[in-house]
């Protein structure tokens, strides 16, 4: 008999008031393969690039730690084919708290996010 557990994604969101997200496309470039054969790109990774996401979204980011973070995953990403279609936040509120174990945010992306072209993501830690 096979078990399946069901849940709803983790909300990294602290609310979702001035939410402003976009659908993009991410690269599985840097990403390490699993126990369990897939690669995942967790919820609440900074992903960006040198190319500009706003002017064309049809490039791949990829995980970018750095200052060249242009927004954070809302959801987890599955790159294990290659590419891999995400939601962007590039304007928001994130609790820290909230995000999966494993993932953290540089100094410099949060610096990046805070002054971004499209919005500003904003990281905080509250009701651990």
């Amino acid at each position: 008999m096979e078990t399946k557990t069901y849940g709803g994604p983790t909300q990294i969101l602290g609310t979702l008031a001035n939410k402003v997200a976009f659908s993009c496309i991410v690269d599985d470039q840097g990403v390490d393969t699993g126990s369990d054969g897939k690669k995942i790109i967790p919820a609440g990774t900074p992903v960006g690039g040198d190319n500009d996401f706003l002017a064309d979204d049809q490039k791949p980011l990829t995980t970018s730690n750095d200052a060249k973070a242009q927004g954070v995953l809302e959801h987890d990403v599955d790159v294990t084919s290659g590419q891999g279609n995400g939601t962007l936040i590039v304007n928001g509120y994130i609790n820290e708290y909230r995000l999966p174990a494993g993932v953290t945010i540089t100094p410099e992306a949060k610096a990046a996010l805070a002054d971004g072209k499209a919005g500003k993501v904003i990281f905080f830690k509250r009701n651990k």
